[in-house]
């Protein structure tokens, strides 16, 4: 009897396997109504990992619709928050090069500014189509109920970035339990609770559960697709360290009258040292700094194809002309980057004095690519400042210190790093991908050799020895890690879709 259930799953798993686009559509159209409801409870929990009793509402929920579909599942302690894991194991494990998939997605989402939101709460879930101004307009959600329009969106926190794909997820494997189609892969799910403030435990809980985790392949659900939301796949991302700096004035604010033109302005001095740090082009001018990096001629066949418009990008950013790092938007991402990502120095506005300022503060993060070592870009800035002058402290300077030395600087950097990634084109797990994509869309996916974001996997590529891919679901307008953050429904569709094309993917040549 065994024998004959063994056969029974194995043919389901082929018959799901053989469906081209079509089909594959077909189920999916035919349930998907019966998630809408899901998707608006798990969206409707906040989950800001700053604030520690949000998370734990959301682990249960978790807990309770894994369960429900067959998976066992447990909270791995950190130091932090616990982390998610859901495992379901097939009746009889697959003997081909791939046994054992990894997914792993987060569920913490960015802190919001409810007052830049165009509805009543970023947690309150609306459904939303473009009038005929251009503009955004809230809809009924039950509208959902008897059919959708794939331009139409969800508005809400996290819905994209990075709740919707678990949500596609449950809404893929509940399809497939209606439809008696068993996936033959061994599954492991890992849904993080601190992606948004850098996964600083993740590593640790990695080498912890390196046994439970093992596994064949990782693949992970985050980011968007294309600017043309084309199905993509994405072989790398970039890793990121970030540093403060602040340089000093006066040890109090002055007035301007008496002492401007005598005591040294700390705006003008991070100006000034910043401006030093890059070209008018905005290429970084520290020596050493883009060192390593090199683009052969294969590498730039396959930035060449990714359907980029440069002219696309220039009028959605709304600027006259890129940054000339790299040949094009593709190689620019190829290289460590030098990111001014904000400046504060007294205050401006209404709120404006005529003032010397005590102090000025810049925030930088360094995009790292697989050739980059974060601690040597690092100490390559700290010697171009060290150029210009300054001496670097890593805390506020003394009085005594600010007497003695005409230019101080403070530099901190923060300890947790999140480091990049890069998987060749070619390997068994991207054709096997690849195939399962062609399936879900019937067309062949771009392919991004790196995308300019970050995602803290690498502390699973060391420990498991295993290769990973991107398989980004959401639309990449969606305005994540801002107001007004939304998932287009077209892609939530089509999301469940690929995760049933992959969950049944079988063995390519």
């Amino acid at each position: 009897m065994k024998k004959i259930l063994t056969a029974y799953c194995l043919l389901l798993v082929t018959y799901c396997a053989a469906q081209p686009k079509a089909q594959l559509e077909a189920m999916t159209q035919k349930y998907v109504k019966n998630y809408y409801e899901e998707l608006y409870d798990f969206v409707s929990m906040p989950s800001n990992a700053h604030i520690k009793p949000q998370i734990q509402p959301n682990l249960e929920w978790l807990k309770k619709v894994f369960t429900e579909r067959g998976f066992s599942t447990e909270f791995l302690p950190t130091k932090g928050h616990p982390v998610f894991f859901a495992e379901q194991k097939p009746a009889t494990l697959p003997t081909g090069a791939l046994k054992t998939l990894l997914f792993y997605m987060h569920f913490d989402g960015q802190p919001v500014e409810p007052e830049k939101w165009q509805q009543e709460s970023p947690y309150k879930p609306v459904l939303k189509k473009k009038n005929a101004a251009g503009q955004w307009e809230a809809m009924d959600w039950n509208a959902l109920q008897t059919g959708y329009d794939p331009e139409w969106r969800i508005f809400a926190r996290a819905v994209s970035d990075d709740k919707g794909p678990i949500l596609m997820l449950l809404a893929a494997l509940d399809i497939m339990q209606k439809e008696k189609v068993k996936s033959p892969y061994h599954i492991k799910v890992i849904l993080d609770s601190e992606e948004e403030i850098g996964a600083p435990h993740l590593a640790d809980m990695v080498k912890t559960h390196k046994a439970k985790l093992q596994s064949d392949f990782l693949m992970v659900m985050d980011g968007g697709r294309h600017l043309s939301n084309e199905p993509t796949l994405t072989y790398g991302c970039r890793g990121i360290a970030t540093i403060t700096l602040t340089t000093y004035g006066p040890k109090t604010p002055q007035h301007s009258g008496h002492y401007g033109n005598y005591a040294p302005n700390p705006a003008l001095r991070m100006a000034q040292l910043l401006a030093s740090m890059k070209d008018e082009d905005g290429r970084v001018t520290i020596p050493g700094y883009y060192d390593g990096i090199k683009i052969d001629e294969n590498a730039r066949k396959i930035l060449a194809a990714v359907p980029d418009s440069p002219e696309m990008i220039r009028q959605k950013l709304v600027f006259a002309e890129p940054d000339k790092v790299g040949a094009n938007y593709q190689e620019a991402l190829q290289y460590p980057s030098l990111n001014v990502r904000g400046l504060v120095c007294a205050n401006i506005g209404e709120r404006a004095n005529t003032i010397v300022p005590d102090e000025a503060v810049a925030e930088i993060d360094l995009r790292l690519v697989p050739e980059s070592d974060p601690a040597r870009l690092v100490s390559l800035v700290k010697k171009h400042i060290e150029s210009k002058g300054y001496v670097i402290l890593d805390r506020k300077p003394t009085d005594e210190e600010r007497l003695k030395h005409p230019k101080i600087v403070t530099l901190q950097e923060r300890e947790s790093r999140m480091l990049p990634f890069r998987t060749d084109f070619g390997i068994y797990p991207d054709r096997w991908l690849t195939a399962a994509m062609q399936r879900s869309f019937g067309k062949d996916p771009i392919k991004i050799r790196m995308t300019g974001g970050s995602v803290p996997i690498v502390p699973f590529l060391r420990e498991l020895n295993l290769p990973a891919i991107h398989v980004p679901m959401v639309n990449m307008d969606n305005n994540q890690h801002a107001a007004n953050e939304n998932l287009r429904l077209g892609n939530y569709v089509e999301g469940i879709q690929t995760w049933i094309a992959i969950l049944t993917q079988p063995e390519v040549k």
